[in-house]
């Protein structure tokens, strides 16, 4: 989610979550996750973004986890 939010700022923007919501849906298994992210609404200061999880292996896809989260845009800090 907050890499997607990412990709709707300029150069030397960043973001911080704001508030987070998390559904585990089930144990991860399988041989590896894959997540995706969208962006829902995206705001001046505040982006909100949907994410996704699935636990993937021999026996297929299985969604183990969803959630939301809200994204305020800040200034990056190099170093910091």
């Amino acid at each position: 989610g907050g890499y997607a939010g990412c990709t709707l700022l300029p150069e030397g923007m960043t973001v911080l979550a704001v508030e987070f919501k998390l559904n585990l849906l089930s144990p991860a298994q399988g041989d590896f996750l894959e997540a995706t992210g969208r962006v829902i609404r995206p705001g001046r200061t505040l982006i909100v973004c949907q994410l996704d999880v699935w636990g993937v292996g021999s026996a297929g896809r299985k969604h183990v986890a969803t959630g939301m989260q809200t994204l305020i845009a800040i200034p990056d800090r190099p170093g910091a």
